[in-house]
């Protein structure tokens, strides 16, 4: 009798060409193995981090117990407690991703650290926590994460000219995609200009896909029109997919191919928020239905799981449907739902979600300083 081998997803996954990422990080993750489980058997290639992972990993366990005691006991500021904390848990994960790293040849065994996104809308202060992050966390694989805000644009310039590989977030709308994707270029142009090796220069522009869904599925139930029903769930997926026909026509552009030419590699477009928010829909959808070659997707962990057990690759499940994508759209607007109007609110939105997970993590470290506090008053006076 014949054996089958067992179905594994993630890997046809990876073999259509998609990044397997890992949108969680924690000191319990590395500390415990898992990473390095989650890299040999369920494939991933790389890991995102954001403040509320952080905040959760904290008040778990007591994997930070004695480093919050240390920095109790030397007085450390908060902002200061958590840039060491952070750059901690990113710089272990550079070292177990790193031989990834090497056998991609820079491509995946990526780790992203998030810039203060009280920073957002000031340029000069980005850039200069994103050069901190970057000599701090001291390892070739780390992704800096900029959001795609205006003044975000003008530091992705700056940061990238100067050598460092950013991950852009922040991205709904395909007017900021194109932005994003020109000041990658310009950083590299200035970065050739400075004689930084652009081969060394890495960057993906994070698309973000489910907080789309939700927002407009929530305007569909306010129109009174049968036709509504059947946009939901739709609009998310159409506008990532019109964010790769935007990519692939800027990499097949003469400023694109000259900068290849010298050496720079592509920003990669990372599918990001890919957890489906909506128990009406399939909970992998926003992996199966944006698989297409040179992307990423960023998972939250139960969403890797679920495409682990039961997702199904059919195949590039984008090119052929950018006509179907500005149908959808288009229809939208038919039915009186501003487009741009829902992504501008959306990145609003994501900032100030941005900046609640930073306080909660601030919130979170000021306490667990506080704990540790007298421990380490008892330490120093023994």
């Amino acid at each position: 009798m014949t054996m089958h081998p067992a179905s594994d997803p993630l890997l046809e996954l990876s073999a259509a060409g998609v990044s397997v990422w890992l949108d969680d990080l924690s000191r319990e993750l590395l500390a415990g193995g898992e990473l390095e489980a989650l890299i040999r058997d369920k494939h991933v290639v790389g890991v995102t981090s954001n403040p509320t992972i952080f905040a959760s990993a904290l008040s778990k366990g007591d994997r930070y117990n004695e480093q919050l005691r240390d920095l109790a006991a030397t007085g450390t500021g908060l902002d200061d407690a958590i840039f060491a904390i952070t750059t901690h848990d990113v710089r272990s994960a550079c070292r177990v991703l790193r031989p990834v790293y090497e056998q991609t040849d820079g491509v995946d065994g990526r780790v992203s650290i998030e810039v203060d996104p009280r920073l957002a809308r000031d340029t000069e202060a980005t850039i200069v926590q994103a050069l901190a992050l970057w000599r701090a966390v001291g390892e070739p694989n780390l992704f800096v994460k900029i959001p795609a805000t205006i003044e975000g644009l003008a530091a992705i310039t700056a940061v990238t000219a100067q050598g460092i590989s950013v991950n852009v977030t922040l991205i709904f709308s395909l007017e900021r995609y194109r932005r994003v994707m020109d000041v990658y270029m310009r950083g590299l142009e200035a970065a050739a200009r400075a004689g930084h090796e652009l081969s060394a220069i890495h960057g993906v522009a994070s698309f973000f896909v489910s907080r789309v869904d939700t927002e407009v599925d929530a305007r569909l139930g306010g129109v009174a029109d049968p036709a509504a029903t059947a946009l939901e769930g739709r609009a998310a997926v159409a506008n990532a997919r019109l964010a790769f026909e935007a990519y692939e026509q800027v990499a097949t552009g003469e400023r694109w191919q000259a900068l290849a030419a010298a050496g720079a590699r592509p920003q990669r477009p990372l599918w990001a928020s890919t957890g489906v928010k909506s128990p009406a829909y399939a909970d992998t959808m926003y992996v199966s239905e944006l698989v297409v070659r040179g992307t990423v997707n960023t998972m939250p962990g139960a969403t890797l799981m679920a495409f682990a057990d039961h997702g199904v690759v059919t195949g590039d499940t984008v090119h052929g449907t950018y006509d179907d994508a500005r149908d959808r759209l288009a229809a939208l607007q038919r039915l009186g739902i501003d487009f741009d109007e829902v992504t501008e609110l959306l990145e609003r939105e994501g900032l100030a979600k941005f900046e609640a997970s930073w306080d909660e993590l601030g919130a979170t470290v000021r306490r667990e300083l506080r704990d540790a506090a007298p421990t380490a008053a008892r330490i120093g006076s023994a």
